[in-house]
């Protein structure tokens, strides 16, 4: 199976990672433009893709995530950017808000067609899994490792999701209501279904994610929000 990991990394919390420095990732993408920009330099890329990445406190994941994921978008041909986008005061983690504010200015920086909403330590396994604009929202994360590769329920639509800049529209967004971990995932999915869209994902065999190693952060705690969280089929 191709894989989109061409650097060794250790997914074992009883090993050492392979960490890059940050004078390493500049090196070994030198052909980055300002801003983590790309485009391939012998083509016009037929997908503008913005990468939008919520993030707290989580450096060595970042570069683990930068090492491989540049590699595989480069791979791929992709006209793309990556935004970070950091939570800094020390309260409870709002996911969904700072996916809102990272599409908001990534469009401003660029006629994005479409952006994938990618959680910082989910690392894709293999280069079939396209980041290219998806007809209907797409669930891009279905087999992680710590799941046995399999779907981990039936409406999961968190971890890594994919979806135009018609779709945000026409869905209004994440919801900016859900402090602390989880459920807006399973709220944008009923976004997505009252808005009359289908989503759809690959097959577990070509969206493998594996995912880095980490204890629970204390300042984000289980979302106690109920309102549209529950599990949807």
């Amino acid at each position: 199976m191709e894989t989109s990991s061409p650097f060794a990394i250790s997914m074992d919390p009883s090993r050492t990672y392979t960490i890059p420095s940050a004078a390493e990732l500049e090196r070994r993408y030198a052909e980055l433009k300002p801003g983590g920009r790309f485009k391939p330099s012998g083509c016009t890329s037929r997908h503008r893709m913005a990468i939008i990445v919520p993030y707290r406190d989580r450096e060595s994941h970042l570069k683990i995530f930068l090492n491989n994921l540049h590699s595989m978008l480069q791979r791929q041909q992709l006209d793309y950017g990556i935004y970070i986008v950091e939570q800094a005061l020390p309260s409870m983690f709002n996911r969904a808000m700072l996916l809102n504010i990272g599409y908001k200015e990534a469009l401003k920086d660029y006629d994005f067609q479409c952006c994938i909403f990618h959680d910082v330590d989910l690392i894709p396994e293999n280069d079939k899994n396209l980041y290219t604009c998806p007809v209907n929202p797409r669930h891009m994360s279905v087999a992680i490792d710590i799941h046995n590769y399999k779907l981990y329920y039936k409406g999961a639509f968190g971890g890594v999701t994919a979806l135009t800049k018609e779709h945000m529209n026409q869905v209004n967004g994440f919801s900016n209501r859900y402090f602390g971990w989880g459920k807006e995932d399973d709220d944008m999915l009923r976004r997505v279904k009252l808005n009359g869209l289908t989503y759809y994902r690959r097959s577990e065999e070509i969206a493998r994610y594996k995912m880095i190693r980490h204890g629970r952060d204390k300042l984000n705690p289980k979302s106690k929000d109920q309102a549209f969280s529950e599990h949807i089929d």
